[in-house]
């Protein structure tokens, strides 16, 4: 399970060893053999040599990552990588293992640290109804009394499990800005101090079609004066259409589109000059609706380097995992 502890020991490197050795000894032969996979780069120059960016990509399917990384790294991009994940990866004991030596950052989204709050109590995920009645609590659209009304006896029980039922809110938060506070330091070091890029998910969980973005990557970019590089995918979920490591084949196109600066033109008008924290409800509260603006211009960058199925649908919802499937 990731935690506050288990965030605070990763550790991140320069040439990541096991990234070299899976592109080396496993898909160096798995993309040639038996069904080979052409992996094309298209735009690698708009990836800015002296100076990590974060890597902004859509995500069709679970390895979709695996073949970029391979062909930047065949194609002598100075940097590696080290790419927001889920904190779900990290319930495997053996699963988080693989995700710290391939330099992951893992990513405890409030859906996430509260699923895994009610599971120490209840030694059960929370149905959609316990889980919403504790979200409408931490997003302050009620107090504690009214979300044991709506999720019942066991969310009493998680609400006063360390503390006044009244105070759970506060408590949650505390320990979540805790929590993204590490993921902050570590993408800080990851871009600063090991010059690596840093590549995320902006759409926040696997869809053939693009949806709308979270705002996580864009508070951490205009937080540390970061520009964005976005990546349309296309092709990858044909070569690893299920769980299988292993790809079936054929052609995947990756669209490299052209950095998007903080101040430039595109994203300029939605600078947020002031200090924040990033990730937390103050900065939500104050600046959500330009940190929306801004994720939603990079988000129609990678869409217009997609090809038409993977394009945007017309509500711009994913067609992923749902519901609490998305956290555990």
């Amino acid at each position: 399970m990731l935690d506050l502890h288990r965030l605070e020991r990763i550790v991140l490197h320069r040439r990541p060893p096991a990234q070299i050795l899976i592109a080396q000894l496993v898909l160096r032969f798995d993309y040639a053999l038996p069904r080979p996979t052409r992996i094309e780069l298209v735009g690698m120059e708009n990836i800015p040599r002296d100076r990590g960016v974060f890597l902004a990509m859509n995500h069709t399917d679970r390895y979709n990552y695996w073949p970029l990384q391979y062909q930047l790294y065949r194609q002598g991009c100075s940097r590696f990588t080290a790419t927001w994940v889920k904190g779900k990866y990290y319930e495997n004991r053996l699963m988080g293992a693989f995700m710290d030596r391939t330099n992951n950052i893992p990513l405890p989204s409030r859906g996430y640290v509260l699923t895994t709050s009610f599971r120490k109590v209840a030694g059960r995920v929370p149905d959609e109804t316990e889980y919403r009645a504790l979200r409408e609590l931490v997003d302050g659209r009620g107090d504690a009394e009214a979300a044991v009304a709506a999720g019942g006896a066991t969310v009493a029980r998680v609400l006063a499990a360390e503390g006044p039922a009244a105070g759970f809110r506060e408590r949650f938060d505390a320990y979540f800005g805790r929590m993204m506070g590490e993921v902050t330091r570590l993408t800080r070091q990851a871009l600063f101090e090991l010059d690596l890029n840093v590549l995320v998910f902006p759409q926040g969980t696997r869809s053939k079609r693009l949806s709308k973005g979270h705002t996580g990557m864009m508070q951490v970019a205009q937080h540390l004066g970061v520009p964005i590089v976005p990546i349309g995918c296309n092709g990858a979920d044909r070569a690893y259409p299920g769980g299988s490591p292993f790809s079936k084949g054929g052609h995947i196109v990756y669209r490299i589109g052209r950095p998007l600066e903080l101040d430039g033109p595109e994203l300029g008008s939605h600078r947020v000059t002031t200090p924040f924290l990033p990730f937390s409800a103050a900065a939500s509260a104050a600046h959500g609706e330009a940190f929306q603006a801004a994720t939603d211009v990079v988000m129609n960058h990678i869409d217009a380097l997609l090809d038409p199925e993977y394009r945007f649908g017309d509500d711009q919802v994913s067609d992923g995992v749902s519901a609490v499937n998305r956290f555990i």
